[in-house]
């Protein structure tokens, strides 16, 4: 489909499985959108799922030069349909978080001198020293980990700097692994990116600097003051500072694309390029998160993202710096028992049918007499425990309930420990906050107007599809103003709202707040441990 003669923006998406584009009018109309899917598309990497799962299945990495190769694929997939790449006024784009890329002494040269009649994958095939990217899958560096925290005096000192406790996936820690096993790669190497300004750097044939919202998903970010932590630095490995290059505001204008582009697709040479970010970041402004609002996931894994102006970083969940306001934080809460468990217990008890499940849901009564339960079938990360725990109103533990309760136990429990751990991080509700539920189970009535009567707001559904590429395209039009403080709620106006499901059940908050006191206290029983182990999340 092509671009009409209306100026245009696009958001792009270098996702783990694919690279995704968006292009959006001025009225924030989706005019063309298309994806190059990595296994699929470019099975010469041999990938699965977008990754290579090494032996020890601690390791996991991606091709660098498979995700050069998808751009180049997009573009030209894009310029035979006959795409407008004049009319392009400006671009945004994501990245997987944590992922890094390795550029080799001498890259920039290359980078800075592209010739537009080749394409960019053989023009950078010598430009990395590590050909292999260390992604977020990978879990390869507890003992990097272990290290960190104690040079900086432990994991909650760490996640008081940084936002996170040492996490395995993050990329200060990769890195850590690749200089202490490979020396001489890391000296070898003149620039550090994460994927997101790896991505901004193909784009501007130079390098680009990290935003400050993915720079606080690597451990080495100081997020209230948004400078490099020297601790963190030298605890990770020498002359980082440099190799890593400055940080700048998510909505800061990079420069123009460069004459690469210019003169190989036709770009404009006008055409702005805004700070890329990570993923989850650029969903947050694709679904339109405002202060107060919450975005929950209900998928395989529950996800929350989180809008907060005053955190309290925790050994639980990740504060980064907020993509769409550099005053504000946005905070990310993963808990693995999601769908899984709910179809277990729709299985066990409603005969596998969603209908007799939210049956039950209806028939029980608003904090369920006063049942309260925790449902982990594997490990949780958020608290860290595991197994089935029933408690009844005198918090006694029981076997069992009946099914009805169990059910509404289970979506009880799911929700108080959302909001337990969410306000833990320094979250408040508001009386303006707006629950925006996803996934496969935000098709349920009956489980959002728990999650409604719980947190006590009203919840909203939304299409959130490609929502970290539409919310690249919103930054790159948000990144023209920024610097006038027009915000990016004021710029996607004209975007379509969320559509309003449920409101809270009258009384249900009286209900909630002597249960979710209960609940945090009974959650203190059953972790796995009282001494949190580090573990790969």
């Amino acid at each position: 489909m092509a671009a009409s003669a209306a100026p245009c923006y696009l958001g792009w998406d270098f996702s783990t499985q694919q690279l995704k584009v968006i292009a959006i009018d001025e009225q924030l109309r989706v005019i063309y959108e298309d994806n190059i899917h990595f296994d699929k598309d470019l099975p010469e990497f041999g990938t699965h799922c977008g990754v290579h799962v090494h032996s020890n299945k601690l390791t996991v990495t991606s091709p660098v030069l498979m995700w050069v190769k998808a751009l180049d694929m997009i573009l030209e997939k894009m310029k035979s349909s006959g795409f407008n790449f004049s009319h392009v006024r400006a671009f945004s784009g994501a990245g997987q978080q944590h992922g890094s890329v390795y550029w080799k002494e001498g890259a920039s040269q290359i980078l800075n001198n592209l010739s537009p009649d080749l394409p960019l994958h053989q023009l950078l095939k010598g430009c990395f020293s590590v050909s292999d990217s260390p992604v977020w899958m990978d879990s390869s560096t507890t003992t990097q980990c272990l290290s960190l925290e104690k040079a900086v005096g432990g994991a909650q000192h760490l996640a008081n700097i940084s936002g996170s406790r040492a996490c395995e996936r993050f990329t200060g820690n990769q890195i850590a692994k690749i200089y202490s096993q490979n020396p001489e790669v890391y000296a070898q190497t003149e620039r550090i990116s994460v994927v997101s300004s790896f991505a901004a750097s193909l784009f501007l044939s130079a390098y680009a600097p990290i935003d400050y919202c993915d720079g606080s998903g690597m451990n080495l970010l100081q997020i209230c003051d948004k400078i490099w932590s020297t601790a963190c630095l030298n605890a990770c490995a020498p002359g980082l500072e440099e190799k890593l290059g400055p940080v700048v505001p998510s909505s800061s204008i990079l420069g123009s694309v460069s004459p690469y582009y210019i003169q190989r697709y036709g770009f404009s040479p006008d055409c702005k390029v805004v700070a890329f970010t990570g993923d989850n970041p650029a969903s947050l402004a694709g679904m339109k998160l405002e202060e107060g609002d919450i975005a929950i996931s209900l998928g395989t894994s529950d996800t929350l993202f989180l809008w907060i102006k005053e955190p309290t970083p925790a050994l639980e969940g990740h504060i980064f710096c907020n993509p769409v306001d550099s005053q504000a934080y946005m905070a990310l809460l993963c808990f693995k028992n999601g769908s899984l468990i709910r179809e277990r217990i729709r299985d066990g008890c409603a005969s596998g049918s969603w209908d007799e499940f939210s049956k039950a849901l209806k028939c029980t009564v608003v904090g369920n007499d006063g049942n309260l339960g925790f449902y982990f079938d594997v490990i949780e990360i958020t608290p860290e425990a595991v197994g089935i725990h029933r408690f009844n109103r005198d918090n006694n533990k029981v076997p069992d309930f009946p099914k009805e309760v169990e059910i509404r136990a289970l979506i009880e429990g799911q929700f108080m420990a959302k909001r337990i751990h969410a306000e833990k991080l320094g979250y408040k509700i508001m009386p303006r906050t707006r629950i925006l539920a996803t996934g496969g189970a935000s098709y349920n009535k009956e489980i959002l107007q728990v999650l409604s009567d719980v947190f006590s707001a009203p919840v909203y559904t939304i299409d959130t599809a490609n929502s970290a590429c539409l919310g690249c395209a919103y930054r790159a039009i948000h990144g023209l103003v920024a610097e006038t403080s027009v915000s990016l709620a004021e710029v996607v106006k004209l975007a379509p709202e969320p559509k309003l499901v449920v409101t809270p059940t009258v009384g249900a908050d009286q209900i909630y707040q002597p249960l979710l006191k209960r609940y945090a206290e009974l959650e203190q029983k059953v972790l796995y441990s009282p001494i949190s182990s580090h573990r790969a999340e």
